[in-house]
């Protein structure tokens, strides 16, 4: 057998059973987390222009927009991924050379368990065999210090997951999966230098292409079937030999995903906190700042710190400010938080966020990142404009797998974010639902779904 056809046996063995209670409820917790996110994006400016674009070429009705409408499965798992992905507040998984996002998968999963008019359980083990697939190969395969990006291993991994929800055989899902990860090697300057609306766009995009890819081979449509190994494969030409064996995978990996506290790139979570909890230990505020100086992991650096991807001081864009350290630490500090408000455009641009930024160094330290992806430790040296200095050291943060978001947390924060577009007793049914998942049907999820934004929320709870 090639890897592709034991990836592809793999996908088609696994079933709901595998799933241990942990990973069942760690799946619904992320389900939560990604719709809350979803939800709360329904206004922004690239989600609109998408909008425009899948209603302007219409297709067949067969899966759910959310905030109403229908359109074909491959159209929905773009726009869907999209609204999950915009705000840059979904979970992350951390391997040592590479950082992802798996519930970039979910908008693609959706649609076609929808498709196939498929039950909840159905959906959360086709969406932790896409969890699983993709964090596996960035664990064993990591592609971005060369070059390319990490939507790269999802490019497998939400074709498996795709393939799974549409009931596809072993052959047909090999297929899907050849196709997809053939086709799919992302650049990594979508998230470096001066930052576009692809950031966010980028891993729809790649759901939007394995979701193709799976049709595709569900009609017949045969693709490479030494896409892993083969003569200039994705191991010849990118990512170099690595081994795994997909006979004696789980469904485990979804457990070592990690959750947002902060609306912030996944890197500065841990600094985020601990510069908000010195604030209240020792009672300054950013007035009082005349210098931060933070400690950290080499990978902060080089993604959001001004290492190899860029520098982080010249902020515009909602884009560059989601990405650069600077940024998030300065407004954390004069806002008290990070949250979707504090990238609005007229936010990003007032001189007071962009004189601190400036007055942030960010530096790598060997022993943090020996500690990377363990612990996302950090040290930071707040000096004072009367002279005083005042440091704090964190390893972790709430959300990350030492301190683990639960469901009630989940929830706290999907209602946060829904509340803008869905009423109190529409939020409170799509968290019943969710909760429920492996109980009820997706489309009694969808159809919730397709209610909000009609006339928006009411506020919180």
């Amino acid at each position: 057998m090639t890897l592709v056809q034991e990836l592809a046996s793999f996908t088609v063995d696994r079933s709901f059973k595998d799933l241990s209670g942990s990973a069942k409820d760690a799946l619904k917790i992320r389900v939560l987390d990604s719709l809350g996110c979803a939800i709360g994006a329904l206004a922004g400016e690239p989600v609109r222009f998408l909008r425009a674009h899948v209603e302007d070429f219409g297709g067949s009705d067969r899966s759910t927009l959310i905030g109403g409408g229908r359109t074909a499965p491959d159209r929905a798992a773009l726009y869907n991924a999209a609204l999950v992905r915009y705000l840059d507040f979904n979970d992350s998984y951390l391997a040592k050379g590479e950082t992802c996002h798996p519930s970039d998968n979910l908008g693609a999963i959706l649609a076609a368990a929808e498709y196939t008019d498929g039950s909840g359980e159905e959906l959360l083990t086709a969406l932790a065999v896409a969890y699983q697939v993709q964090c596996r190969l960035s664990d064993v395969a990591p592609v971005r210090k060369k070059g390319f990006d990490h939507t790269t291993q999802m490019a497998y991994g939400v074709a498996a997951g795709v393939a799974k929800a549409l009931r596809l055989d072993e052959r047909q899902t090999a297929n899907a999966i050849a196709i997809s990860g053939t086709a799919h090697n992302a650049l990594r300057v979508t998230r470096t230098g001066s930052l576009s609306h692809w950031k966010g766009l980028a891993a729809p995009n790649t759901g939007f292409g394995g979701t193709h890819a799976a049709f595709l081979a569900m009609r017949g449509i045969t693709g490479p079937p030494e896409v892993f190994e083969g003569n200039k494969g994705f191991m010849d030409s990118i990512a170099g030999r690595f081994d795994i064996d997909w006979s004696k995978e789980d469904l485990e990996r979804v457990t070592r995903t990690i959750i947002k506290k902060y609306n912030a790139e996944i890197h500065s979570q841990s600094s985020i906190e601990g510069l908000l909890e010195l604030r209240v230990t020792e009672g300054f505020e950013a007035k009082d700042v005349e210098t931060i100086d933070v400690d950290i992991f080499d990978v902060a650096y080089d993604i959001i710190g001004g290492g190899e991807e860029g520098s982080k001081v010249d902020v515009r864009t909602k884009e560059e400010a989601d990405h650069s350290l600077n940024y998030m630490l300065a407004v954390a500090l004069l806002d008290g938080t990070v949250m979707p408000a504090q990238y609005e455009a007229k936010r990003i641009v007032r001189a007071d966020v962009q004189d601190l930024l400036r007055r942030i160094r960010i530096r790598p330290r060997p022993e943090f990142s020996s500690r990377f992806p363990e612990e996302m430790p950090m040290r930071l040296r707040v000096r004072l404009a009367n002279g005083r200095v005042v440091e704090a050291e964190k390893r972790d943060y709430e959300g990350f797998t030492t301190r683990p978001m639960g469901w009630e947390g989940a929830a706290r924060k999907f209602h946060g974010l829904a509340s803008r577009f869905a009423a109190g007793p529409l939020r409170e049914r799509l968290v019943d639902t969710i909760a429920r998942l492996d109980r009820v049907k997706v489309t009694d999820l969808t159809a919730l779904l397709s209610k909000v934004g009609k006339g928006q929320g009411k506020g919180r709870r």
